[in-house]
């Protein structure tokens, strides 16, 4: 069962709803970032991933004799990688149709947004709290004719101000670290149509390891985050009708990414290292949640 395209009430360039002082750092932070392993990617085909990367990696590019060759071969497989990660969250969205609507939230420069589009020919609202990576996106939504379809928005993803039940999938790719789960998870349940569909990718600490681990301290310093537990993502979806169908461990999955990356000079962080330590210690864990909404 499909619905009708819904009339928008709120442009892109409407003013975020009342942020925090946290939520204000965090803008800026996303405002000023120019890090080259989220843009030089992006630049191989105009989709903007603001996440990692799953399966094998071909470390055959480490071996490139020409130096110059061999970044753009490092830099193509890091990119292949990440948009493997994004096409198996938008697997899940479905089946869609082109007359339904998707919501991305925490969008970035929005890559995902577009992956689902291609997919599944729907429309798509991305949402971020970045007026720089709003206009961004926008600007690619339109450089590949689609941004009558695929739009962005400035805008705090707790509290969207779009119709409620207006949306038939929704998802969060790595940027629930950045909100309380509780009130995250209650926008996207008013956001989705019963029996809509949920997803995320996300990063969080390991319960039974114990408290969250030196890696995941130094991972949260890092990015200005802070890594929720494993079993507060099942407590708060039960609490806001929000109930999982499928729960994939992708750890093992992502770790080839992160020892390529490691190794890739021009695009190195210095946070890779602590990923790999706590991913192998089992203090973090990289996870798919597919829920429905009830």
């Amino acid at each position: 069962m499909t619905t009708a395209p819904v009339a928008r009430k709120t442009t892109t360039s409407a003013p975020v709803p009342t942020q925090s002082r946290y939520q204000n750092r965090v803008a800026d932070y996303w405002n000023a970032e120019e890090n080259p392993v989220n843009l030089e990617l992006g630049k191989i085909d105009d989709l903007y991933h603001h996440h990692y990367g799953i399966g094998e990696a071909d470390r055959s590019v480490l071996d490139e004799p020409d130096p110059e060759l061999r970044k753009k071969r490092i830099t193509g497989e890091l990119h292949r990688l990440e948009h493997a990660q994004a096409e198996l969250l938008a697997s899940h969205l479905g089946p869609l149709t082109p007359a339904d609507r998707v919501f991305d939230a925490g969008c970035g420069r929005g890559g995902g947004s577009i992956v689902a589009n291609l997919r599944y020919g729907c429309h798509a609202d991305g949402v971020t709290i970045s007026a720089k990576q709003a206009d961004f996106a926008n600007e690619m939504a339109r450089k590949r004719d689609v941004g009558d379809k695929v739009r962005y928005h400035h805008r705090n993803m707790l509290d969207t101000g779009f119709e409620s039940g207006a949306y038939a999938a929704s998802w969060n790719n790595e940027s629930t670290m950045y909100v309380e789960l509780e009130l995250l998870f209650a926008e996207h349940a008013r956001l989705l149509r019963r029996g809509g569909r949920y997803v995320t990718v996300t990063g969080c600490y390991n319960d039974t390891y114990g408290r969250a681990s030196r890696e995941v301290s130094l991972i949260n310093a890092h990015y200005i985050c802070d890594i929720h537990p494993r079993s507060e993502y099942f407590r708060a979806m039960a609490r806001n009708r929000l109930v999982p169908v499928h729960v994939e461990d992708l750890t093992e999955a992502t770790i080839p990414y992160w020892e390529l990356r490691k190794e890739a000079d021009h695009l190195v962080t210095g946070i890779e290292d602590a990923f790999l330590t706590a991913y192998k210690n089992g203090s973090f864990q990289y996870l798919l949640i597919v829920a429905d909404r009830i």
